[in-house]
């Protein structure tokens, strides 16, 4: 990453999916109650039994979702539901405002490859520049780095999971829309996403201080393993142990609601 500019992205990327990707879903309250069934029980029966009553049974009917913008037009439509999830509309400064959805799929299609061009970055990159500590020989990500992604972790952490994951299996064909039109007309976004989730949860739990090399004007990890691994984990790893541990605590909570909406489908030719 450079010094001053790239390595700032390293929350942006992980909010893709949980302040990017599921919270952009919220425009409905609640999931919709299940229908009441009310069934008229027949009356006490006198000494001399009456024809019994007729039972029946009344289901109301749960009252038709409104229709799903068009994804080209889905952007207002997204901003409305981030703020009133989120709560708080100085956080909303940290969004782009245009493509949402498109950008969203390609950063998290992004997430498990080496690199994630900032072009498709649904988010801002934290403010200030990447903090070091120690010198050339004994360099270090800062303890005071962390502070940069507070707002972001904010995001993270006012994510309700289980709405967030009902939600978006109702909005999902804008997503899988968008996905097939990044190139993958065959295949589905929620398989890449579960892929990506299962990625960044891989990433190494870090201890400070976490040593850097700087080979040119970019910072690398010191430790060849960590500089391995995908951008989605380094991401995660950059951003300090603490905040790790909150976002990563919250794609676990996502992941398994999502396994609890999901089922198998046989594709054409399976017996």
């Amino acid at each position: 990453m450079k010094k001053n500019t790239q390595i700032a992205v390293a929350v942006a990327a992980v909010v893709v999916i949980l302040g990017g990707l599921a919270a952009y879903f919220l425009w409905q309250p609640s999931p919709p109650k299940p229908a009441p069934v009310q069934v008229q029980a027949p009356p006490h029966l006198p000494p001399s039994p009456p024809p019994k009553p007729e039972v029946r049974q009344v289901i109301e009917a749960p009252p038709a979702p409104p229709p799903l913008p068009a994804l080209a037009d889905s952007d207002s439509f997204m901003l409305d539901a981030l703020t009133g999830l989120v709560g708080n509309k100085s956080l909303m400064k940290f969004f782009h405002t245009e493509r949402i959805i498109r950008n969203i799929v390609a950063t998290i299609d992004n997430l498990p490859r080496r690199r994630a061009p900032m072009s498709v970055m649904p988010v801002e990159r934290a403010p200030g520049q990447f903090v070091t500590a120690g010198t050339e020989s004994n360099l270090a990500i800062s303890p005071k780095n962390a502070a940069r992604y507070t707002p972001y972790v904010r995001i993270v952490e006012a994510i309700d999971a289980k709405k967030l994951v009902w939600l978006y299996a109702r909005l999902y064909p804008l997503f899988q829309q968008a996905y097939e039109e990044l190139g993958y007309p065959k295949k589905y976004f929620n398989d890449r996403l579960i892929v990506v989730l299962d990625d960044l949860l891989a990433a190494p739990d870090i201890k400070e201080p976490v040593r850097l090399v700087q080979p040119s004007v970019y910072y690398q990890f010191a430790d060849p393993d960590l500089e391995e691994r995908s951008i989605g984990q380094r991401i995660l790893m950059r951003t300090g142990s603490k905040n790790e541990a909150i976002v990563k605590g919250k794609l676990r909570e996502i992941k398994q609601e999502l396994l609890l909406h999901m089922h198998e489908k046989k594709v054409d030719g399976a017996g």
